[in-house]
């Protein structure tokens, strides 16, 4: 069996990240907080005296207790350079919204950044998708995105068939 399970973002202020996921994606807490700490983690981690602590969230639009985006801090968080999209590993996770422009706002005034440009792109089967690059407020690279299909510029078909019939 195989399942995907999560997703894990480590924080600098994981009470502050959790906040921002909540708010902004509707992501829900599902009682499933953690502090971590032992021989088990020291040996999972690699690392001495590990403790960990934070809290999975629910990501929306799926299961009642999975997938989640896992929100987690150690005591001892190393400094490092901040994430780009064109990095090698892990280089965003993407959401699906109603509004990326309001969900941008929405992101920004929550204390998230934008990297790019908002970009429209066609698709296939006249569809079009609008695209955006944003950051939470740690600088972990989100994409948010929305699909819609095309509105045709045809006239319904009873006004074709009544020019028809005016031909004759």
């Amino acid at each position: 069996m195989f399942r995907y399970v999560h997703t894990n973002i480590i924080a600098n202020d994981p009470e502050k990240l959790i906040a921002f996921y909540k708010e902004v994606f509707h992501c829900k807490s599902i009682g499933e907080e953690r502090d971590l700490k032992g021989q088990w983690l020291d040996k999972l981690t690699g690392l001495q005296n590990a403790h960990i602590i934070g809290e999975h969230l629910l990501l929306p639009g799926y299961g009642e207790d999975h997938p989640t985006l896992e929100l987690f801090s150690y005591d001892a968080v190393r400094d490092s350079v901040i994430g780009e999209v064109n990095r090698p590993g892990f280089a965003h996770i993407a959401f699906e919204v109603d509004d990326v422009e309001t969900t941008l706002e929405l992101m920004i005034r929550a204390g998230g950044s934008q990297v790019g440009e908002l970009v429209t792109a066609d698709y296939p089967n006249h569809t079009e998708a609008v695209f955006v690059y944003a950051r939470d407020p740690e600088g972990n690279i989100i994409e948010l995105q929305s699909w819609r299909k095309h509105v045709e510029d045809e006239k319904p078909v009873i006004d074709k068939l009544n020019n028809k019939s005016e031909r004759g």
